[in-house]
């Protein structure tokens, strides 16, 4: 039977020092939950590791999480301790479903591991690839909690579990939906195009009581997916065309990366991250004598107010709605996709501030972006999911879908719906990305079905619409389709997620709906060299 809640079996301390002298975690087991401390007078702890003996023979079935957002590779899979499952766990027999992981928000990036003897979970208390200087502090590593649900489907315990795992999620006042200029556009986009696209929208949403949002992308600012963070001559006064949006019956949300500056990072390199190893291969880290230099650094006081006042100039602006990118790549030098146990694979490099965890750096960072942003509504892109729980309304689960390629919206959109969706309303409302909309590139037989299910999934819609590609037929779905999305009052769930990384048979409002995310797209599947957006 898998139950951790208990002091594990075996305790490792792994610390930048061979010999580990002052270093030592402790336990205390409270209300079902496991808290882990941990503290150090000189030493600097890389990882807590913590493993439980029991069998796991009887669990055929094995899922997590990602560390960010996923890739299009969730799924169900049989039992391999040799992968490494970010946050949470769940297992399944058939009659009953165990779920073990952290309470969202922990103090270190925390991942699980799962073979037939037991359970192993690693705390990587690290400050950037390096350990932490705790100076003395007790630290609380993780909160870990486990549950048993007997008799009850997968996908519900799951929902279940989540809700344990975020006792405070943060959700927005009314639904969240409307449209994002990228999936069209990708950055070509000027004052006349995205107050055209408004103009759409606002007549798709009709006489909806909950208005629609017109998220403005990438390509409004002066350098192309950076700071500073002052428009363009194409967009010219930002605030005119947030009113603009108000009149014409839109609410205004805008996109911005608030980790990297251009200017400020030539002007201040002594603001950017330190010897960060370039794993990633990005032209824009900077080798110098001292090593590579990468985005800028959220531990620096004077990033910390540069965040601050462009949030806020954001919001004064009369934007109601921000989507905040990248944060992830730009402190820890790579994509999701590419990690497996550890948050970073570069080691020997830190933040300027030596004393915090990753983990504490990355909610410290939220929690400022939270403050600035005031009521206005938070889409985290590029974030850590279990990091943005209770602070974020919306969170990013999966990379972007495509209005060109058929193949990675089925993978990086369906897939990620299916397997996250039961985080929607237990840590965040999720966004699953884009229905992408370009003329002669997806056909609508297949673009159609991803709206449906989105739009009846109860989470965030948001469609990409380009003019010239707009039918009657695609007209009068979208029309339906935010008449529902616009309440959210639709229950979705997969049927065929145990084994089907992209399922077709889902439940709707105790409906079975089956749908062909298939057909048609094979000669796309064989003609394309690369996966564009």
């Amino acid at each position: 039977m898998i139950e951790i809640l208990r002091n594990p079996d075996d305790i490792k301390i792994y610390c930048e020092e061979s010999e580990i002298k002052d270093a030592s975690v402790n336990f205390e087991i409270n209300d079902r939950k496991l808290f882990v401390y941990i503290t150090a007078q000189k030493e600097k702890p890389r990882f807590i590791c913590l493993r439980w003996n029991f069998a796991v023979t009887d669990y055929t079935r094995i899922m997590g999480d990602k560390w960010e957002r996923s890739y299009g590779d969730m799924e169900w899979h049989s039992l391999n301790g040799e992968v490494f499952m970010p946050w949470y766990f769940l297992a399944n027999s058939g009659s009953e479903t165990v779920g073990c992981g952290v309470m969202t928000g922990a103090n270190s990036f925390v991942s699980f591991q799962c073979d037939a003897y037991g359970c192993t979970a690693w705390l990587d208390v690290r400050c950037g690839g390096t350990g932490v200087e705790l100076n003395g502090r007790t630290l609380l590593a993780g909160v870990i909690v486990c549950e048993h649900y007997k008799d009850m489907p997968a996908f519900q315990a799951a929902r279940e579990f989540c809700r344990v795992m975020c006792e405070n999620p943060r959700l927005p006042k009314e639904p969240v939906y409307g449209s994002n200029n990228w999936y069209y556009a990708y950055g070509k986009s000027s004052r006349e195009d995205i107050l055209k696209d408004a103009d759409i929208i606002a007549k798709l949403a009709g006489n909806n009581a909950n208005k629609p949002f017109m998220v403005i992308d990438d390509g409004w600012s002066v350098n192309s997916g950076a700071g500073p963070w002052i428009p363009n001559e194409k967009y010219g006064d930002m605030s005119e065309i947030a009113s603009e949006f108000k009149k014409r019956g839109v609410r205004p949300g805008l996109w911005f990366r608030p980790l990297h500056d251009k200017d400020i990072e030539e002007q201040h390199p002594e603001w950017r991250i330190k010897k960060l190893k370039n794993d990633s291969n990005d032209p824009k880290f900077k080798k110098t004598d001292e090593g590579w230099l990468g985005y800028l650094d959220p531990t620096m006081p004077e990033v910390q107010e540069y965040v601050r006042d462009t949030t806020r100039k954001i919001k004064k602006w009369g934007f109601e709605l921000i989507k905040h990118d990248f944060s992830n790549f730009d402190m820890f030098g790579v994509w999701g996709s590419s990690l497996n146990g550890k948050i970073t694979v570069s080691d020997g490099w830190t933040f300027n501030d030596k004393t915090k965890t990753s983990a504490e750096i990355v909610l410290d960072f939220y929690r400022l972006i939270r403050e600035a942003a005031g009521d206005m509504i938070i889409i985290g892109c590029n974030t850590v999911s279990h990091l943005s729980a209770g602070i974020f309304e919306l969170c990013r689960i999966g990379d972007d879908t495509s209005g060109r390629i058929w193949s990675r919206t089925r993978a990086y959109g369906i897939n990620t719906l299916a397997f996250r969706l039961c985080q929607n309303d237990t840590f965040y409302k999720v966004d699953a990305d884009c229905v992408g909309i370009i003329k002669d590139k997806i056909d609508w037989k297949l673009n159609r079905q991803w709206l449906d299910l989105l739009s009846k999934s109860g989470s965030p819609l948001f469609v990409s619409v380009q003019p010239e590609a707009i039918t009657d037929e695609i007209k009068e779905d979208l029309i339906n389709a935010f008449k529902i999305n616009s309440v959210q009052n639709d229950v979705a769930q997969p049927l065929d997620w145990l084994y089907n990384n992209q399922p077709r048979s889902w439940l709707i409002n105790n409906v079975k709906t089956d749908y062909d995310f298939i057909m048609d797209s094979y000669p796309e599947l064989l003609n394309a060299k690369t996966q564009p957006v």
